[in-house]
């Protein structure tokens, strides 16, 4: 889940600062692009944070719900009816 949300981050990001930064600001091909790529690369490492955050939130919670509930999906014989 970090993965998925940090690369769709970075990927946004690289794409929004292409166009700006390339096609609206007149800048040259390598200026844009090496612009682009350094924001893609901190986005990433943002996106990771947050995912990583996501994902630890997600598994409290599901494991507060099963506590409660006292079912184990790990657990084979029960079959989820």
């Amino acid at each position: 889940m970090a993965i998925r949300i940090a690369s769709i981050l970075s990927l946004i990001s690289f794409t929004v600062c292409l166009i700006v930064g390339g096609f609206q600001a007149d800048n040259s091909f390598t200026t844009a692009v090496s612009r682009a790529l350094a924001a893609m690369a901190g986005s990433m490492l943002v996106g990771l944070v947050i995912g990583w955050m996501a994902q630890k939130m997600l598994d409290e919670n599901l494991k507060e719900i099963r506590e409660k509930t006292g079912k184990n999906s790990a657990d084979p014989s029960h079959d989820g009816r």
